[in-house]
């Protein structure tokens, strides 16, 4: 008999910049088999085999954005050479 599954949240944190608005940066002819597509590329490449994942891309609006993410903007955008 197997272990009893759990699911555990996890996060891939990136950045997109555009002259555009948020909502006119996305492709609009996404199919569910292109974000099945990503799944599959996100679960054979970062987790061990026998894990499942579920995947829900959005944005996260701007006044919701943490620390966190905020140090790893400073990180990517700092200047090169920079002490942080």
């Amino acid at each position: 008999m197997e272990g009893e599954k759990k699911a555990y949240p996890f996060a891939i944190v990136g950045f997109f910049v555009t002259d555009k608005e948020a909502t006119e940066s996305f492709r609009k002819d996404v199919s569910p088999e292109d974000v099945e597509q990503i799944k599959n590329l996100l679960k054979n490449l970062i987790f061990a085999e026998g894990v499942d994942i579920a995947i829900a891309p959005f944005v996260v609006p701007p006044e919701q954005v943490d620390n966190t993410l905020h140090e790893l903007a400073d990180l990517i955008f700092s200047p090169e050479g920079k002490d942080n």
